[in-house]
């Protein structure tokens, strides 16, 4: 800590800057990463208990009354009332097949779930990548400044140097400190949603095909 308090003492303005930057960065990939752990564990469960509660319901209408009960991410609900919702002849998406409608229904919801279980992952992705840069920028900034004062001063020994650049290399080791985590966390929540996303697709498959063939019986 006596290192942090006097590269900021000694720092100018850029370096106090880098500084913040990295600070700002730590706090926003660990509040991402928090509450995505929270909301794709949640989401996992509620995928696997809810799937196989709609399978097991009599029909569509009481599946989904099924699901709203068990579902608290929505992340089965919106494939369901899109299912389930009626489209205007007088549209051009009325205008074709009840297939074709329902397909184009099920993607659109099925990308939107997705696109929400994949919030904050650019963001993650982003601090992993330019955060180790951001630091490396300090500790070449602090260590241009501990040399201009090492200079100013006229005299040059290992002792006066060692001490300001061993202060300046602690923004090198804040770059990676901020970067492992975030990148960890990416990698691991990009599995945890492509998991989603297979069971989200194959529900989504399934669901089409029961339409259909519900369709096809009564005629339409």
């Amino acid at each position: 800590m006596s290192g942090w308090t006097h590269f900021w003492e000694q720092g100018d303005a850029i370096g106090r800057a880098v500084a913040i930057m990295l600070l700002l960065m730590s706090i926003g990939a660990w509040v991402v990463i928090f509450w995505k752990g929270w909301l794709l564990a949640r989401a996992r469960r509620d995928l696997a208990h809810g799937a196989k509660a709609f399978w097991q319901a009599p029909d569509l209408d009481q599946g989904r009354a099924t699901l709203a009960a068990i579902d608290r991410e929505a992340v089965l609900l919106p494939l369901v009332d899109a299912a389930r919702s009626e489209v205007s002849a007088a549209t051009l998406e009325g205008q074709a097949g009840a297939e074709a409608q329902l397909t184009r229904r099920l993607r659109d919801s099925l990308h939107g779930v997705l696109a929400r279980l994949q919030a904050g992952q650019v963001l993650l992705a982003s601090v992993g990548a330019v955060s180790p840069f951001v630091g490396l920028f300090g500790t070449v900034w602090g260590i241009y400044h501990a040399m201009l004062s090492i200079s100013a001063e006229g005299s040059v020994s290992i002792d006066k140097v060692a001490g300001p650049v061993g202060e300046a290399l602690i923004m090198t080791a804040a770059g990676l400190a901020v970067a492992i985590p975030a990148v960890l966390a990416y990698n691991v929540f990009g599995k945890y949603v492509s998991a989603c996303e297979a069971d989200l697709e194959g529900f989504a498959h399934d669901l089409r095909e029961t339409l259909l063939a519900r369709l096809a019986r009564s005629g339409r």
